[in-house]
């Protein structure tokens, strides 16, 4: 039996009693919510399914899946954190384990011999069955759990555990992390917010040189980190298809999570989705095995559809995560998928931050690149289309894209070409000078080419222009050749953003440097912008 317009795939539907299809519809309709008010039982919910639709399993008759299981010989791995929609009151912390564990918790407080808050983790099972014939079923278990009503700029301990496995005694103890709140919200009456450091890039995967960047990111201290989508390449296709089965490893977030964690236990991990991460067997849309890993703000336009859209503030710099798998016309697997609301969305929060006047700086990140020169994936034009124009029209600050595996930074740009030259060591005023763009795609993916030379810091061959192209409706390279693209860096590389906020009606700017793996800069430019001046049309 269907359920109709309740969103309970037929399939599943028929293999699970009314109890069950009412667990499986409140857990899946209540993502926006905080906080869960229980944990749900392992084995009941399996987040999608093969070829787009979701399985899931009852709990067996005569016992619990965690029966026989000692919690003692688990141990909680791939911790990692993220903001809620705010970061000042709001975190969430997720961790996996790697078998299904009674009771789930997470302990935190503000020293580590004080861990007496204890909260019920959420359980999103994933079932992954046997895509080829030859493979074999793969069951994972993630954990979230929800913290509100923090204190603001406030350091906590926490530990994640589950019975039998308590990390606040004896040796599971040295398991502790930490974690700190954004500053308060506050208005221009009071003094400016302390400077801070963000980092962003895009395209990991699992190498020594995705490790490397981790690395050298944590040396950095940032404030929290942006991950402009192909987070793991899991689907080394990377074409949102269903035949994408036949090469899909589901282990490889296994591998990438405990990679991930020296940094992502610490530093909050704000991901946005890109081609590599539609998985299209678990859900309609391909995200159903990141909505079982991942426990992001959730305040975007329509968190089902698009859950990789949302957006924060930390001090005066607004962040926005979009999900251009929505406008791609080169990878067209999702193209239309929110029906223009994320577009809609976009320019009514672009308008709210602009309107702001605690908020300076707004940066936009996600994977497919507005302008690129690469041999490989270059620009996409329905991005282009659907949002460019709202980038200019409210004056971005900064926005980074991953997909092409370099590092590349255009001059300023307004209606398609260069409204002002932005050398390595300059300065760009946004409000008058236009937007520039980053592609940090080169965290630890293999390498793409450039058919221009190299050209950064140190190293500068700079030409004219660049013969390149950009995918237009279809799938179709239109030739064009520009003269935006200022910096060309081919080495594994990251984004370091040092913001120094100001008093209002002074200067407040933000650094933005490019740092290869082993810590080189390759490139840097000021951007500059008066503080507290709202500027929404």
């Amino acid at each position: 039996m269907d359920i109709p317009n309740m969103g309970v795939p037929a399939g599943l539907a028929d293999r699970m009693s009314t109890a069950e299809q009412h667990e499986y519809l409140r857990s899946r309709l209540s993502r926006r919510r905080m906080l869960r008010s229980s944990a749900v039982t392992v084995g009941l919910l399996a987040v999608g399914g093969a070829l787009g639709g979701g399985t899931a399993a009852p709990a067996q008759s005569g016992g619990s899946v965690t029966d026989g299981i000692d919690g003692a010989l688990v141990a909680p791995t791939g911790r990692h954190l993220a903001f809620g929609p705010r970061p000042d009151t709001q975190f969430r912390i997720s961790w996996q384990v790697p078998a299904p564990v009674k009771r789930p918790f997470l302990r935190f407080g503000r020293h580590p011999w004080d861990l007496s808050h204890k909260v019920e983790a959420e359980v999103r099972a994933l079932h992954t069955p046997a895509l080829t014939p030859t493979g074999t079923p793969v069951d994972q278990y993630y954990l979230h759990v929800a913290l509100d009503h923090l204190q603001p700029d406030t350091t906590y301990y926490y530990g994640v555990g589950h019975q039998g496995f308590d990390p606040a005694s004896g040796q599971a103890i040295s398991t502790l992390s930490t974690f700190r709140t954004a500053p308060a919200r506050h208005g221009r009456g009071g003094r400016p917010y302390e400077p801070f450091t963000f980092t962003a890039f895009g395209d990991q995967g699992v190498s020594s040189h995705a490790a490397g960047n981790d690395h050298v990111i944590l040396a950095q201290k940032p404030a929290f980190h942006l991950h402009a989508g192909d987070i793991c390449y899991a689907d080394p296709a990377g074409s949102g298809q269903d035949s994408d089965k036949s090469v899909y490893s589901a282990t490889t977030w296994d591998a990438f999570l405990v990679q991930t964690e020296t940094v992502a236990a610490k530093v909050p991990w704000m991901v946005s989705y890109g081609n590599h991460d539609m998985e299209a067997w678990y859900s309609h849309h391909g995200y159903g095995g990141e909505d079982a890993r991942f426990f992001l703000p959730g305040n975007g336009p329509d968190p089902r559809t698009a859950p990789g859209v949302y957006s924060f503030v930390y001090g005066n710099v607004g962040v926005v995560s979009l999900d251009a798998n929505d406008v791609s016309y080169e990878i067209p697997a999702n193209l239309g998928l929110t029906a223009g609301r994320q577009t809609a969305w976009l320019e009514r929060t672009l308008r709210s931050l602009r309107a702001d006047e605690g908020v300076d700086f707004v940066v936009v990140f996600f994977h497919h690149c507005a302008f690129s020169t690469t041999h490989q994936h270059a620009s996409e034009g329905g991005v282009r289309e659907a949002w460019v124009p709202l980038f200019e029209k409210y004056r971005v600050d900064l926005v980074v894209n991953g997909h092409n595996h370099v590092y590349e930074r255009t001059d300023a740009i307004l209606g398609n070409k260069v409204a002002k030259a932005v050398p390595s060591g300059g300065t760009v005023e946004p409000a008058k000078d236009g937007v520039v763009y980053v592609t940090a795609g080169a965290a630890g993916r293999s390498l793409y080419s450039f058919d221009a030379p190299d050209s950064y810091e140190g190293h500068e061959k700079r030409v004219d222009s660049v013969a390149t192209f950009h995918f237009a409706k279809g799938g179709v390279k239109v030739p064009e050749t520009v003269e935006w693209s200022r910096v060309r860096y081919t080495g594994y590389s990251f984004v370091r953003v040092d913001v120094a906020p100001a008093h209002k009606g002074r200067t407040a700017t933000m650094k933005v440097t490019a740092l290869a793996e082993d810590g080189t800069q390759v490139d840097h430019y000021t951007i500059a912008r008066r503080a507290g001046e709202c500027t929404a049309h």
